[in-house]
């Protein structure tokens, strides 16, 4: 893993946060903070899909569909 370098400011608060006792060191401090962007990421995901399937379903009501056909689609998985 490579060496991490923190602006002086980040330096302090990471500092700070320890001295708080928030947490035991450096590493549980940058860890806390990758699982907050990692959650953030998923919250964006889900909002997206989120729009996404709202979209779909203002176009379902319009009349703006095509009916699926599973058969037509995938024919060997119908094959019997």
């Amino acid at each position: 893993m490579p060496n991490i370098h923190l602006t002086k400011q980040m330096e302090e608060y990471v500092d700070g946060q320890i001295k708080s006792g928030a947490f035991s060191n450096v590493s549980e401090v940058l860890r806390a903070g990758l699982r907050m962007m990692m959650e953030d990421d998923g919250a964006r995901a889900f909002y997206r899909l989120k729009a996404e399937l709202e979209e779909a379903v203002e176009e379902a009501e319009r009349g703006d569909y095509v009916v699926f056909d599973p058969v037509a689609f995938e024919p060997r998985a119908f094959r019997k």
